[in-house]
């Protein structure tokens, strides 16, 4: 991500209140999530650009929110961003390439782990994604006693784990 970041001659911002935080998710998924929402803000920003990725603790969970200075997306088209195979725009398909997937996966990877995402936008300043994740860490503490046969398949990859975000740099 750094090398696409450099040489598209954007600064990347990150800002959290949290030191460390003890999550129960599968890390692979959560990976794809954050790698996801950020080459999105690289692949829409302009040369120059700012992206800020903050990360606050909530408590029983976090927030982490990727905030570009991009194209931004038209109030109209919100609502289709999270569709599979939908772009906002179709005159950004041959500068901004893409399947129309990404964030439709974002947000199922997001609800598999009980969280929710959100879009804050403005049409040619650029777009705020919001991501809030509850710890789930009755899934790890309890996993093969309270969880049904459904639940148990759902949540077989998730692992307790430390959030470290330095790697980020």
């Amino acid at each position: 991500v750094i090398p696409y970041i450099q040489s598209k001659g954007i600064e990347l911002v990150f800002d959290t209140d949290i030191e460390e935080k003890i999550m129960c998710f599968d890390p692979d998924k959560i990976e794809r999530i954050v790698l996801n929402l950020l080459s999105n803000a690289i692949k829409f920003s302009n040369p120059a650009g700012i992206i800020n990725i903050s990360l606050k603790d909530m408590g029983n969970g976090i927030s982490f929110s990727v905030k570009d200075t991009g194209i931004g997306i038209k109030e109209d088209q919100l609502n289709i961003i999270f569709e599979r195979f939908k772009q906002v725009n179709k005159s950004f398909t041959r500068e901004q390439e893409g399947s129309g997937i990404g964030l439709s996966l974002v947000k199922a990877l997001v609800e598999l782990h009980n969280g929710s995402i959100e879009v804050k936008s403005s049409y040619s300043e650029g777009s705020e994604f919001i991501v809030k994740l509850p710890s789930n860490m009755e899934f790890c503490t309890n996993k093969d006693k309270t969880l049904n046969n459904k639940q148990k398949s759902k949540y077989s990859n998730v692992e307790k784990v430390n959030i470290e975000f330095s790697d980020i740099y």
